[in-house]
């Protein structure tokens, strides 16, 4: 067995020591020296030197010590797990998110293919349901447009309209040769969806509908990009 100092436990049995000692140091004339050595001699005894039944307690108190290290590092330990578990926990959250939002974002660009496949549905109304005539007002153009266009982007559309035409589906620039409602240039693209798109407003709304939808997504995404640009 180890040589373990003990302080506490051995000021019982030093006492003992220092009362003989004192009687000792009376009868042969010793100083108080004696007794100051004889009680240190008491704080620095080691385990041998503690009466039998003395040293169980020493003992007790000693593994109660280790003890005491032992939790206070696994506390220590507990602490570092507990972290290195919270890390884990908002790394996997932080991966869950980006999942989420990637997710998120697939569902809402499958959304807006499908709005704008619609839009497009609904741009290729037959025009032919319109019945055709010489000449057309703006409010009847208007009309044809407002059956043809989704009632949200209607107002969208309409601005690009007034800006580009005024509604003349005759309207010619005479420096570049754009025409009709949406200043398309050349005019004859909008052959692509009619014969008669030089005459017929319903043909070129059909056009210009389209043309919106296909290039910015929707009429008023082109007027977004108007507006910054003065064209589209």
């Amino acid at each position: 067995m180890s040589r373990i100092s003990v302080r506490g436990f051995a000021v019982a049995s030093a006492t003992a020591v220092t009362a003989v000692g004192s009687v000792v140091g009376v009868a042969s004339g010793s100083t108080a020296q004696n007794n100051d050595a004889e009680a240190t001699a008491a704080d620095t005894t080691l385990l041998a030197d503690i009466p039998a039944g003395e040293q169980a307690q020493v003992q007790t108190a000693s593994l109660t010590q280790q003890a005491d290290a032992q939790a206070i590092a696994a506390d220590a330990s507990a602490k570092k797990d507990a972290e290195a578990a919270a890390r884990k926990a908002a790394a996997e959250t932080a991966i869950a998110k980006k999942v989420a939002a990637e997710k998120a974002a697939e569902a809402a660009a499958k959304e807006r293919a499908k709005a704008k496949a619609e839009a497009a549905t609904r741009s290729t109304r037959d025009t032919s349901s319109f019945p055709v005539q010489s000449s057309y007002s703006v409010s009847q153009i208007q009309a044809m447009a407002r059956q043809m266009v989704g009632g949200g982007q209607f107002q969208c559309f309409s601005n690009i309209v007034d800006h580009e035409s005024s509604w003349n589906y005759r309207a010619v620039n005479a420096s570049s040769g754009a025409y009709g409602l949406f200043q398309a240039l050349p005019g004859s693209k909008m052959a692509s969806v009619g014969a008669d798109w030089q005459t017929n407003p319903a043909t070129q709304i059909k056009w210009g509908l389209n043309y919106m939808n296909s290039r910015y997504g929707s009429p008023c995404q082109a007027w977004s990009f108007w507006q910054a640009n003065h064209w589209y």
